[in-house]
């Protein structure tokens, strides 16, 4: 069955023109059109769409409320944002209220096809220059949360380690090399790790791994 994808975006003709990319491919179908935040909510709970391409900046309600509330909705749509980078400073908040993913705005036609069929797999997936961003966050000293650090208690060692592994960006047949199992197994860790923790992808295992402080940024002296 194809992927349904709900398109999310205030300026009609970048609306359209990400419909048309999407809706052109035979695995992938474009269920409906928002240009705000509170459509986009409505159609989410009206349509049950498999994946919302997210714009964060709208009219009324914007991109970050309506992530939120559809993905801690019923419809088990997960969403994927769309940004540029003067909305950086939105990625962790958003991340936080359950997107699965940031794109670029400029992304190749071929990158957002690829995007939403990662994310409607049930992985998550960051641009490149999103995640620097990011990072970048943590190393000018974001709070690591006690809470957060309680988490890990859930985790074997081996756990936590796959956990480091992840939040470093391997897939898991990079991982299965470097500890020297099968990728199955390292499959059963991810997979175990994330219901312990109840997280839903790589890309939220990832922000936690970093406020829990498991894995903190690299910096670079500049003096």
């Amino acid at each position: 069955m194809a992927v349904r994808v709900l398109v999310v975006d205030d300026q009609a003709v970048v609306r359209a023109g990400f419909a048309a990319i999407v809706d052109a491919e035979p695995d992938l179908s474009v269920v409906g059109e928002a240009g705000d935040g509170a459509t986009a909510v409505e159609l989410a709970a009206e349509l049950g769409p498999d994946v919302v391409l997210m714009d964060i900046r709208m009219p009324g309600m914007d991109g970050l409320t309506a992530t939120r509330l559809i993905a801690g909705g019923p419809s088990g749509a997960r969403v994927l944002v769309l940004t540029t980078f003067d909305l950086d400073s939105y990625v962790f908040e958003a991340l936080c209220a359950g997107a699965s993913g940031f794109l670029l705005k400029d992304a190749r036609a071929d990158d957002l096809l690829a995007a939403v069929r990662v994310v409607a797999s049930g992985d998550g997936i960051l641009a490149p220059a999103v995640t620097g961003r990011l990072i970048a966050a943590f190393a000018q000293g974001a709070p690591v949360r006690p809470e957060a650090g309680r988490a890990l208690e859930r985790l074997t060692p081996r756990e936590r380690e796959v956990l480091l592994l992840v939040a470093s960006g391997l897939t898991n047949a990079e991982i299965g090399e470097r500890l020297g199992v099968s990728t199955g197994t390292v499959k059963t860790h991810v997979n175990a790790l994330f219901g312990k923790l109840g997280l839903r992808d790589r890309v939220q295992a990832t922000i936690l791994a970093y406020d829990t402080g498991l894995i903190r940024p690299r910096t670079t002296s500049t003096g």
